[in-house]
């Protein structure tokens, strides 16, 4: 494997007062109501320091070719009214596609930024282990436990409440189960649940499914679910941050790796997207995770800026 140029890694990016600049600046003059006095400020910003002049133009390309804005704040929860101002500001079309997710989060109850994992205790005494990048909201009452996945992947341990049906919506499905351990993704996933003990009732607009500890629901492409038997413990895996890849293809793997990162690792070359992978990989550093992947797969890594890295065979 060969590497070329290693900056700041993402967290230490992420944290950097220059590179959240440079992504503030990056929104606002993208958006239409940029003023001359915002262009002015920005080139005095941009002239004032070689770095920042660097750091707008890395923000830029990996605008570019990833088609989004990075995340530079940690994990808090975003004040709703300045959101709401902001996406008004920059025309709902481009800040509501925007991915970090940060529309669902000013929604939700619980939730994860990108490549953090955690596991919140619920009203009743359930807890929920969220995947990278998820959000929930929670409906709770006395005759009630509804819980609204409104992106991402969580693992259910439910208290069993015969009186309550602990029930999830997401990803155009409705699971009901009361007491049992279970995950849902979000997504328009071909794998959107998966039951570790008891049992579940799944249903869709297109049928209902009933699905046993040990067994998975694949959704079909007319929407229908079709229950067999999968491997719960690697789709969840997670939990202890990783990933457990058996023969799946390249594009997939790294799809699954952007999941926990800010920024965009891209494949380059014909038909490199297809070879397959076996393989444990460690999602709580997806730098090292690379670079195990690159090195067991002969693949060249270079780390343009620490947004966007590409990923193609040796020359």
């Amino acid at each position: 494997m060969e590497e070329e140029r290693k900056p700041a890694g993402d967290d230490e990016a992420a944290d950097d007062p220059i590179y959240a600049r440079a992504a503030f600046w990056v929104v606002r003059l993208s958006s239409p109501d940029a003023t001359d006095a915002d262009r002015a400020d920005f080139e005095t910003w941009r002239a004032a320091d070689p770095a920042h002049a660097e750091a707008y133009a890395e923000m830029e390309v990996w605008r570019g070719i990833a088609g989004r804005v990075p995340d530079t704040r940690r994990r808090r929860r975003p004040p709703p009214t300045r959101l709401v101002g902001l996406a008004a500001a920059l025309g709902l079309s481009g800040f509501i596609t925007y991915e970090s997710g940060i529309l669902d989060r000013v929604r939700a109850d619980v939730w994860t930024g990108i490549g953090d994992i955690e596991t919140a205790r619920l009203p009743d005494g359930s807890r929920a282990a969220l995947n990278t990048d998820t959000a929930l909201a929670l409906h709770f009452t006395a005759a009630a436990r509804d819980v609204h996945l409104l992106r991402g992947e969580a693992v259910f341990d439910v208290v069993p409440d015969s009186a309550r049906p602990f029930v999830v919506y997401g990803g155009g499905l409705r699971v009901r189960a009361v007491g049992t351990r279970f995950f849902v993704r979000a997504g328009g996933d071909t794998e959107p649940v998966g039951v570790a003990e008891g049992r579940v009732d799944a249903s869709t607009t297109a049928g209902a499914v009933t699905i046993g500890a040990g067994e998975v629901a694949l959704r079909s492409a007319d929407g229908h679910l079709m229950v067999e038997r999968g491997d719960v413990g690697r789709a969840t895996a997670w939990r202890e941050g990783k990933l457990v890849v058996t023969g799946q293809p390249l594009a997939a793997v790294v799809a699954d790796l952007n999941r926990y990162r800010r920024g965009r690792i891209v494949l380059l070359g014909s038909g490199l997207g297809a070879q397959r992978f076996s393989g444990t990989l460690d999602i709580r550093d997806t730098d090292d995770a690379l670079d195990v992947l690159a090195a067991t797969m002969g693949l060249r890594v270079t780390r343009l800026t620490p947004y966007l890295v590409l990923v193609r065979r040796p020359a």
